[in-house]
């Protein structure tokens, strides 16, 4: 079975992606178009959101295992500039912060994280994981901000739709709901399945294709790695992916804050 990405690999992707999202702003007529995606920002706000949350995670990371995060003062400072290719720099800056950061914790070291009832491990490794799916989804963002949207790369589309489910609905809150159980079907050849109950939510990879899981699921979603993680950040609708069951799930999980 195929494991998750190592951290060489989440820092050559980050890399890539931080490398592709310049790319769309800098193509972009204007800082000020509307992002379809996120109504309410502009591509000014996109790269100020990306750049900001990166500089922020570059110091958690850092700052070693914490109850925590530090504080705005710790890596607030210098803020997004307005001019275009200031703003580019500070977008690669903040970029080679995280970077950086990354590289010199190495995946093990622990650090806070908002996740702590998730599946996802409170490491750096977990936190590169997760920043890999930030920036991809808001390269998305930005490139169909500028009408140039591209597939998510297959390695970090497979990856995103397990981190997802690991890191975002993985919880012990319990399910308000009938437990159910939710089938996801990458067509590359890889499935997941998400059991919703009154013990929380939990995820595990299924049998490999051709094997039959020992119990039906009460829905499935099945489209290709990348339908599949933007359909699961709210990108693009439920319907537009092939799903079989019964269909309220999707609205149910979309609704859910395990928080609240």
């Amino acid at each position: 079975m195929e494991k998750t990405l190592k951290l060489p690999d989440l820092l050559r992707l980050i890399d890539e992606r931080s490398t592709a999202f310049r790319a769309a702003v800098a193509s972009a007529p204007s800082l000020d178009v509307q992002v379809p995606t996120c109504p309410e920002w502009t591509l000014f706000d996109l790269v100020q959101h990306l750049g900001e949350g990166r500089r922020k995670w570059a110091a958690i990371v850092g700052a070693g295992p914490a109850d925590t995060p530090p504080a705005k003062s710790v890596w607030g400072a210098p803020a997004a500039p307005r001019e275009r290719e200031a703003l580019l720099d500070w977008w690669a800056a903040s970029a080679q912060q995280l970077l950086e950061a990354l590289r010199e914790s190495g995946p093990d070291r622990g650090c806070w994280t908002w996740w702590d009832t998730s599946q996802s491990p409170q490491t750096a490794g977990g936190a590169a994981r997760h920043q890999l799916q930030e920036i991809a989804l808001h390269t998305y963002d930005a490139q169909i901000t500028v009408g140039a949207p591209q597939p998510l790369p297959d390695e970090v589309a497979l990856d995103g739709v397990e981190e997802f489910l690991s890191t975002c609905c993985a919880t012990t809150s319990a399910w308000p709901h009938e437990p159910a159980a939710v089938d996801y079907h990458a067509t590359e050849g890889r499935s997941w399945r998400l059991t919703l109950s009154a013990d929380g939510a939990r995820t595990a990879r299924l049998p490999e294709p051709g094997t039959t899981p020992a119990t039906a699921a009460d829905a499935s979603l099945r489209g290709t790695a990348g339908e599949l993680v933007l359909a699961l950040y709210g990108r693009i609708p439920v319907d537009s992916l092939k799903a079989d069951g019964d269909r309220r799930l999707f609205d149910q999980l979309l609704a859910w804050d395990p928080d609240e």
